[in-house]
């Protein structure tokens, strides 16, 4: 009995053997000496953390149409303000070296050829015009064009009109127009009681208009056309038939005009 309490107190301790592991590796893929196994993959990274705060990326910025539009304004502006420039420096090389000056006009006689009154109560006029063009111009020609016209007037009725001719003026040239003009007016007698009554003071209003298309020339080039118009303002003693009247005053103006 006293084995027995014995083999209860200190049983047999019977060792066990451990169970066994799966290889982590399969045994088809272990690596051998000539060559590394397919299935191996490396170990990964540790990873590693950072305190600092990750840079702040700017948000993209759309495009703004108005650029693209001042950008064109402002060469514009540009390219006309260099256009001025170059068209005002290219001006002013021709004044200083041709120094242009208008042609000048001068009224040498008139004279009234015809002026009555026809059954249909018209005003039916012809005056003969004698009148001087001068060209001052040292360098410049002037072309006077097909479209040249003179007129005379009264009381801002025009009284008769007749072409000038075309010709060439060249430089510092006097040339001498003998014009005649002719024209009928509507209610005539009006005009012609008013003229009888002038004609007793001696002084009769008159204008002379003159509008002359001509092209300048500059050494051998020939510039685009351009108008000459001009007004004399006259002053004569009578308007009888075919008796040379006197100018008692003349006053004539004259502008270029594209």
């Amino acid at each position: 009995m006293a084995d027995h309490q014995r083999q209860r107190i200190h049983p047999e301790v019977v060792e066990t053997p451990p169970p066994p592991t799966t290889p982590l590796v399969p045994p088809a893929s272990s690596r051998s000496e000539k060559g590394s196994n397919p299935y191996h993959r490396p170990p990964p990274l540790p990873l590693r953390y950072s305190h600092a705060m990750p840079p702040i990326m700017p948000l993209p910025q759309k495009k703004r149409s108005g650029s693209c539009f001042c950008k064109c304004l402002c060469w514009t502006l540009f390219l006309l303000f260099l256009l001025i420039i170059l068209i005002a420096a290219t001006a002013t090389t021709i004044y200083l070296v041709f120094k242009p000056k208008l042609p000048d006009y001068s009224v040498d006689t008139l004279r009234v050829s015809d002026l009555r009154l026809n059954f249909d109560m018209s005003l039916y006029a012809k005056f003969e015009v004698k009148i001087t063009a001068t060209n001052p111009n040292k360098k410049i020609g002037i072309y006077y064009e097909k479209g040249g016209r003179m007129s005379v007037w009264y009381t801002n009725t025009e009284l008769c009109q007749g072409s000038l001719p075309e010709f060439y003026q060249g430089h510092q040239n006097r040339t001498v127009l003998n014009l005649s003009l002719t024209g009928q007016v509507q209610s005539g007698s009006t005009i012609m009681a008013a003229m009888q009554q002038q004609q007793q003071t001696g002084r009769i209003p008159l204008d002379l208009k003159v509008k002359a298309p001509v092209a300048i020339k500059l050494g051998k080039l020939k510039l685009r056309k351009v108008n000459v118009l001009g007004e004399c303002q006259l002053q004569v003693d009578s308007l009888s038939s075919n008796n040379l009247i006197s100018i008692k005053a003349s006053n004539c103006k004259f502008r270029m005009k594209p």
